[in-house]
C-alpha cells in the first residue's frame, strides 16, 4: 500500500462534506441522531441510531424519533452542572447494560461540551465522548533535531497493550485535552508523562504552530463501536531538541521511540503506520517545514483545507 497525502489526510477527516457530494452527506446524517441539550438551540453532537435504538433512555431524555433528535434535560434546571450529572447517570446506565465496549475504557476524566457563546453546556466521561458525537480537543507535539544531513522527527511506538490504535506510530506526545486545562500545560505535563523530556526544556523550547481539525468516523481501532463520530481540534505544538536530549517511554502509553529522517517517516505515512490524527499532524508539519509544497504535491491546496475543517458544532471561543 502506499497512500498519497490527500489519501492520508481524508483517512482522518472522513466524514462527507456537503458541498462535495449532498446526497453522500444527508444519507450519512440519517444514521445519526441530533444530540441537544434543553436550553440550547445548537446541536452539539450526533448519536448513532443504532445506539438511540438499543438503550432505554431515562426520563431525562427526549427523543424525538421523527425528527431524529435526542435532547437532554427537558424539564430539568438548565445548568451545566445539572446537565452533567444527567448526562453521568445515563452513561454508568449504560455501562451496566455492558452493550457500549468503548465504555469499557472508564477514565473518570472529563470533557467540556461547548455552547454557541462558547459557554461550558455540560461535561461529559471521556471515554463516552464518542458516543454522543461531541467535539473533542487535543494536543499534539512534534520534537525534531537538526542535522549536517538533514532534519530528523523522534517518532512514538504506541504501547501494544492500548485499547486504541495498539503497536501504530505516533507524534512524540499527544494526548486529550480535558475540563479546565489549557492546550500548553496539557501539552507539557503529555511531554513529560510520555517522553520523559525536562520540564525545563519544553519551558524553554516549545512553540504553538496553529491548530488543525477533522470529522472522523472511527473504526475498529478507534476502540469501541465501529461508525462512531469524533469532530475534532488538535492543539498542534513542535519542539526542537539538541543531540543530547532523547525522549524516553515515561509510562505505559508508548513502548519506544525512534529518530528517523524525513524520508522514512513519510515512507511510514504512505504505508498507513500512524495513528491516523498523528498522520497528519505530521503531514501539517511538512508542510510548515517546506517538505510539502504546491510545486512538488498536486494536491497542496485541498490538503490545506481539509487540515482545517470548518466544524458543525458549537466550538470552544476562549479558554
Amino acid at each position: 500500500m502506499s497512500l498519497s497525502y490527500l489519501a492520508i489526510v481524508r483517512q482522518c477527516d472522513n466524514f462527507p462534506y456537503h458541498q462535495d457530494n449532498p446526497e453522500a452527506y444527508h444519507a450519512a446524517r440519517q444514521q445519526f441522531y441530533a444530540f441537544r441539550v434543553s436550553g440550547c438551540h445548537a446541536t452539539v453532537g450526533h448519536i448513532p441510531a443504532s445506539i438511540i435504538h438499543k438503550f432505554k433512555w431515562p426520563a431525562c431524555w427526549s427523543i424525538d424519533h421523527t425528527a431524529k433528535t435526542a435532547v437532554l434535560g427537558s424539564g430539568f434546571p438548565e445548568s451545566a452542572r445539572v446537565r452533567s450529572e444527567l448526562l453521568a447517570t445515563t452513561m454508568h446506565q449504560m455501562a451496566h447494560t455492558d452493550h457500549f465496549a468503548i465504555l469499557h475504557g472508564w477514565r473518570n476524566e472529563t470533557f467540556p461540551v461547548y455552547g454557541p457563546g462558547g459557554e461550558v453546556l455540560l461535561e461529559i466521561e471521556r471515554s463516552a465522548s464518542a458516543l454522543f458525537g461531541i467535539v473533542t480537543y487535543g494536543v499534539q507535539l512534534t520534537c525534531y533535531v537538526q542535522e549536517d544531513r538533514g532534519l530528523r522527527i523522534w517518532i512514538g511506538r504506541r504501547s501494544r497493550s492500548k485499547q486504541t490504535y495498539p503497536g501504530m506510530l505516533d507524534n512524540t506526545a499527544a494526548g486529550g485535552l480535558g475540563t479546565g486545562q489549557s492546550p500548553y500545560r496539557a501539552v507539557v505535563q503529555e511531554a513529560v508523562e510520555e517522553a520523559s523530556l525536562p520540564e525545563s526544556v519544553l519551558c524553554r523550547g516549545l512553540r504553538s504552530v496553529g491548530c488543525l481539525s477533522y470529522y472522523r468516523v472511527r473504526g475498529t481501532q478507534a476502540g469501541g463501536d465501529d461508525g462512531l463520530l469524533q469532530p475534532e481540534v488538535e492543539y498542534v505544538y513542535e519542539l526542537l531538541l539538541d543531540a543530547d536530549t532523547i525522549p524516553q517511554p515515561g509510562d505505559s502509553e508508548v513502548d519506544e521511540f525512534h529518530l528517523w529522517s524525513v524520508d522514512e517517516v513519510g515512507d511510514a505515512l504512505k504505508r498507513g503506520e500512524f495513528k491516523p490524527n498523528s498522520a497528519i499532524v505530521l503531514v501539517d508539519f511538512f508542510i510548515r517545514h517546506g517538505i510539502l509544497t504546491p510545486e512538488n504535491e498536486p494536491e497542496y491546496l485541498e490538503i490545506i483545507a481539509r487540515l482545517h475543517r470548518r466544524l458543525e458544532f458549537p466550538i470552544s471561543i476562549t479558554r
